[in-house]
């Protein structure tokens, strides 16, 4: 059976987003709403039966009459009980289904946006979206059900006071609004500063990220004092920005417990006052105590569910402004060369001939990795293929037979086989034959075991050099007409980088491979190698070629080769 997708969210507002959490599953939000409803109507039945058992069997002495209406009690209470049941039950599907949609609907978009993504949103709000806003958004669906219920249970109880005293009667159909009234600005005060909270916490999530990222290197250059200084000083902003919005949560958390009791305390001494002058019989006056306690489950989940709301809209905010971004290249309607062709970047007047292994080398690896960002077309560019513009082919025809990669690419957990085969045709002999050729198999060999060895997320568990070995062999597994390396053994020693610069010619053998390398052992391998300066190519030909005629190619290759021997 096919599996079904989460459906087209409405992205243009977050409530608009909520409502069509509810609406993708209508059924389910009507049980909720209907158990809900009926549950918390019910809870009003005991003291309703408690009234006749006192007025009808216990005043009158009639003892029947008093068993009849306690066993009517009882079964209420069982009533209520397997209600509650249901709609709990109900109720956390409808959450699960909400923050797993929620989870489908953020990664589909997010596969979608690709390298747009990380320049449009930084990965600590990613990352805070997964982690706080779905659960935020899921709990905020409560509304649905005892939400839904705790209106109709008013509605209840004031019909019910109708009987008893229309005074009281309107006390609960007046306070109920002016409950509302009063923590309205409360819960709109608290949305901003958790908009504003919110904010500063994913920035902050982003900045962690970048400095674990890059602790070594800011070690190196004495700049981690600095950073840790920048972070200290975020985390006080958050801290203040965390109290501000603790200090209106506890209003709102000492209101959501002290008005209903106020209110409840006036029907209360009414109810007193009106018994004790023989306006109302001792049973009605348990039965408006009865109602009085039952109403503090409706008011409770009204008030914390406009407090989740609250909270809700911010949460979903934040999902909406991610799904609104849209991918920076538009695809043109043009088919590829139907085989090999020219790949050219008149920025920088390199060109690509078919089938050749080429070295981009600049002074500057920058140069060379935005050069290959516009040949791969991660950024719209003049660049052509076969003489046709890039940004009139295709998108998924250059995403299928142009590879780039990079070292930034992740590793995902799982077993190594999985994390390395990009398709399931690719067999153990494929996977194999790709790992020699990124010199991986003592990779593999150290792992326990083997191909089925689990990776944790990122290859935590390996070194910064393995994990570059198993992208190196992930990439070629995939076998791409055009495939374009950034700086593909720069975190291996001397021996390992040359074994795989010769592996790599070998593999790639009569296919079109880029690679962007300061290094002398991988430009020695190139059938041509293209010198950048400027970012505009300023000679090519061999790497030999280049040591004789070019001083300044020569000059960085020599300063590569000593740095070659210090690693």
């Amino acid at each position: 059976m096919a599996e079904v997708g989460p459906g087209t969210p409405d992205s243009r507002g977050a409530a608009r987003y909520l409502w069509w959490l509810v609406r993708s599953q209508p059924w389910r939000s009507a049980r909720g709403a209907l158990y809900g409803s009926v549950w918390m109507v019910s809870t009003m039945l005991p003291p309703y039966l408690s009234s006749r058992a006192i007025d009808s069997g216990l005043r009158t002495g009639d003892f029947a009459e008093l068993a009849g209406w306690t066993g009517a009690v009882l079964a209420a209470a069982l009533f209520n009980a397997l209600l509650g049941m249901l709609r709990h039950r109900t109720m956390t599907f409808v959450r699960v289904d909400s923050a797993l949609r929620t989870v489908r609907v953020v990664v589909r978009h997010v596969t979608r946006l690709g390298a747009t993504l990380p320049r449009r949103v930084s990965a600590g709000e990613v990352a805070h979206i997964g982690a706080a806003d779905i659960t935020t958004i899921s709990e905020c669906l409560t509304l649905v059900g005892p939400g839904v219920g705790a209106v109709f249970a008013f509605a209840a109880v004031t019909l019910l006071l109708l009987d008893v005293s229309v005074l009281l009667a309107l006390v609960v159909l007046l306070g109920v609004p002016v409950l509302a009234v009063a923590i309205a600005p409360l819960l709109n005060r608290l949305q901003r500063q958790e908009s504003g909270y919110r904010e500063r916490q994913g920035e902050l999530t982003s900045q962690i990220g970048d400095i674990v990222g890059g602790l070594r290197v800011l070690r190196g250059i004495g700049g981690s004092e600095q950073f840790s200084r920048r972070f200290h000083n975020s985390s006080r902003l958050l801290r203040e920005d965390g109290y501000r919005v603790g200090a209106v949560t506890s209003w709102v958390k000492a209101l959501t417990t002290g008005m209903p009791v106020v209110f409840l305390a006036v029907i209360t001494w009414l109810t007193a006052r009106m018994t004790a002058a023989g306006e109302i019989t001792i049973g009605e006056m348990v039965a408006v105590y009865g109602y009085v306690a039952a109403l503090v489950i409706p008011m409770f989940f009204l008030i914390q569910g406009a407090d989740q709301l609250a909270r809700g809209l911010v949460a979903a905010r934040r999902v909406t402004t991610l799904l609104r971004i849209e991918p920076e290249q538009s695809g043109g309607d043009r088919p590829g060369p139907d085989g090999p062709a020219n790949l050219a970047d008149p920025e920088s007047g390199l060109v690509v001939p078919p089938g050749v292994l080429l070295a981009v080398v600049s002074a500057a690896p920058a140069e060379s990795a935005e050069l290959l960002d516009r040949l791969a077309r991660y950024t719209d560019s003049a660049a052509t293929w076969d003489e046709v513009p890039l940004t009139d082919i295709r998108l998924d025809e250059v995403r299928s037979r142009i590879l780039l990669a990079r070292n930034e690419e992740h590793l995902f957990a799982g077993p190594v086989r999985e994390a390395v085969a990009t398709r399931p045709e690719h067999t153990d002999t494929a996977i194999t034959a790709a790992v020699r050729a990124a010199a991986a198999e003592d990779v593999i060999a150290g792992l326990p075991d083997g191909l089925d060895a689990m990776l944790e997320a990122r290859g935590a568990n390996l070194s910064g050099g393995q994990r570059q070995r198993l992208r190196l062999a992930r990439a070629l597994l995939a076998d791409p007409e055009v495939l374009l390396l950034v700086e593909p053994a720069s975190a291996v020693d001397a021996p390992t980088e040359a074994l795989i610069a010769a592996r790599l010619r070998e593999f790639r053998a009569g296919r079109t491979t880029v690679v962007a390398t300061t290094s002398p052992l991988q430009a020695g391998q190139a059938d041509v190698v293209a010198f950048l300066a400027g970012g505009r190519v300023v000679a090519t030909g061999t790497h030999a070629g280049l040591l004789e005629t070019e001083p300044r190619y020569r000059a960085l290759v020599y300063r590569g080769a000593e740095e070659e021997v210090a690693r």
